[in-house]
């Protein structure tokens, strides 16, 4: 439909260059889509044909070996029976007595095998012994010999011929054999066998088949008025002969109800089998009995007119999609030609601008330039004075923690001094022992000493190392060596869990330089609010894909209106606070990959570092 709108407009063009393609292509297009909707159609409907013929063969080899097996059944008796004593005895004796034995033994047989009738000739062809000997329409007294089977069986030792009952008039398969030697017969015995029961079998199936001899005539079929007619032309002789042998009236053998249709696949016969006419695939296969060709019809329904509009339909679609992108390349490809020919008017237009604009451009050119190295030098001075920021800021935490720190080196400085004089009045009692071991408690002091005083340089130095695999447990004690006299002079219990081994990415000495702001800022708000029992609780946990780490205080908390901008620069709730300090923090964090943020608590205030774990 897109393509037949797109031919009428260009239709209208007249003779527009551009319009003439796309007339063409229109044109293919529908050609294409008839030759291929058309060649589709015709190997779809012969592929669909192959699998119902493949299917129809299936289903006419298996009906063929029911139907032997069925024959198999009965061939066996006629050859038993005629080396049966007593049938023997009675043909070659005249007492009535034997035939009514013998007529009793064939009796339970012909109802033990379900043979229509089982009976036994003379060697004139008058039936001695029958099944049927207890029925008005029995056998016995009667003569066959003119029978084709009779006379077959007596040239031949068997014979099988297939015929209407004279006396029951129902068709059925006579199998007769000779009893004794060719040269001094004694008769024949013959069993006759329907096939009532298969043929409902094959009815019930849904598939009509028939089994015709050597001449086509119908014999045994699942549709009985299909019953001796013949699937071929027959000659006068051929009309004659089967009209005397095998009783039957001259209107039996019209020709069966089919209009056929050769095909590569198969033969597609259209008839009406029990029901209105369809079309069915013909299928056939030959039978152990010699002359015998089974035939099967499978319905061929709409599974062929299925296939073939399916085909169509994806051919006449992939076409139109090859024409689509035929018509997408198209018309790239003119659109290519227009902005070329456009690209090349504007070219030449811009290349005039050009000269008249090139000393403007320079001009704005220069002054970008000059402008981009105004804001290098300004972004160098702003992460310059971030960094003076950040050694401020830990030099103004020294400051505050300077007293403290002070108190953790009296305490050795003064208990050296004991020890020297302790050791200076054992050498005057002359007890070197004790004297050492003053000195070892001197030597063990000085050592803390210089721990304490390598933890403040560190600290205070800038830090030049990027991040690295870093254990926030270390960080801690960093910290709390340089703060930890503060807390215990003011009576702060500090409480730390966690995992120890937990090790994150950050730069060692900045990790530290949080740690201490924010266990500063925890310390203060409780000395100030004079909180009771004050308790400082870190944790160290790992959450999800990261770590954090939790600084945690009883003290008055951070007030709602106040926790919404607290790391907006120089908010604070410090008396004498700039309000800088967890905006460094929270900085030196995001160095780091990580986040700074306080979190909702019950009593006092909780931050939480979170950091990339180191692995």
């Amino acid at each position: 439909m897109m393509f037949a709108q797109r031919l009428h407009r260009l239709a209208g063009r007249g003779s527009n260059p551009s319009a003439r393609p796309w007339i063409a292509l229109v044109l293919g297009w529908l050609v294409v889509a008839i030759l291929g909707m058309a060649a589709a159609g015709e190997i779809a409907r012969r592929d669909a044909q192959a699998d119902l013929a493949r299917q129809a063969d299936a289903a006419a080899a298996l009906h063929a070996a029911v139907l032997r097996s069925e024959l198999e059944k009965h061939r066996s008796l006629p050859v038993v029976l005629a080396q049966d004593p007593e049938v023997v005895a009675l043909l070659a004796g005249a007492g009535r007595g034997d035939a009514d034995v013998v007529s009793a033994k064939l009796e339970t047989l012909a109802g033990q095998t379900r043979a229509a009738a089982i009976y036994v000739l003379d060697r004139t062809g008058v039936a001695r012994a029958a099944s049927n000997w207890r029925q008005p329409t029995s056998f016995v007294g009667s003569d066959y010999a003119f029978r084709p089977y009779f006379r077959g069986a007596m040239q031949n030792e068997a014979a099988e011929f297939f015929a209407l009952g004279t006396v029951s008039g129902r068709p059925g398969l006579y199998l007769a054999r000779r009893i004794g030697p060719r040269d001094q017969p004694l008769g024949v015995v013959v069993v006759k066998v329907e096939f009532d029961a298969l043929e409902a079998d094959w009815r019930s199936s849904g598939e009509p088949a028939y089994v015709t001899d050597s001449r086509g005539v119908v014999l045994v079929t699942s549709v009985p008025e299909w019953r001796f007619r013949r699937s071929r032309t027959l000659t006068a002789a051929e009309r004659a002969a089967i009209l005397e042998d095998q009783t039957l009236t001259g209107q039996a053998l019209a020709p069966l109800p089919f209009d056929s249709e050769t095909t590569g696949a198969g033969r597609i016969v259209r008839t009406a089998a029990g029901g209105s006419p369809s079309d069915w695939i013909l299928s056939h296969t030959s039978t152990d009995t010699p002359g015998w060709t089974l035939h099967l019809l499978d319905p061929i329904g709409g599974a062929i007119v299925a296939n073939v509009m399916s085909a169509r339909a994806v051919a006449g679609l992939l076409v139109t999609l090859l024409a689509v992108g035929a018509g997408v390349l198209l018309r790239r490809r003119q659109q290519a030609m227009a902005r070329a020919i456009a690209e090349e008017q504007a070219r030449a237009e811009l290349e005039q601008r050009i000269d008249e604009r090139t000393q403007e451009l320079r001009a704005a050119n220069g002054q970008l330039s000059r402008e981009i190295d105004e804001r290098r030098r300004a972004e160098a001075s702003r992460e310059i004075l971030r960094e003076e920021l950040v050694q401020a800021n830990k030099l103004a935490t020294l400051g505050q923690i300077a007293a403290g720190v002070a108190h953790e080196i009296n305490q050795p400085v003064a208990a050296i001094r004991t020890h020297a004089d302790t050791a200076n009045a054992y050498l005057d009692r002359n007890d070197p022992e004790a004297a050492r071991r003053s000195l070892v408690r001197v030597a063990e002091l000085t050592g803390r000493i210089g721990v304490i005083t390598d933890e403040l340089r560190a600290f205070s130095r800038k830090s030049t190392q990027g991040n690295t695999p870093v254990s926030p447990a270390a960080a801690i004690d960093g910290a709390l060596l340089l703060i930890g006299g503060r807390l215990r002079e003011g009576g702060v219990e500090l409480v730390r869990t966690g995992d120890p081994d937990l090790k994150v990415q950050a730069e060692p000495i900045r990790l530290e330089q949080v740690v201490v702001n924010l266990v500063q800022n925890a310390f203060e708000a409780m000395t100030e609010a004079g909180t009771p029992s004050p308790t400082l609780t870190i944790d160290i946990a790992r959450k999800g894909r990261r770590i954090e780490i939790v600084i945690a205080d009883n003290g008055p908390g951070v007030d709602a209106a106040v926790a919404a901008a607290l790391f907006t620069p120089f908010v604070t709730t410090k008396s004498a606070g700039l309000g800088l300090g967890l905006v460094i923090c929270r900085d030196i964090v995001a160095g780091f990959g990580g986040e700074l943020a306080l979190r909702p608590s019950a009593t006092g205030a909780r931050f939480v570092i979170s950091l990339r774990p180191a692995s």
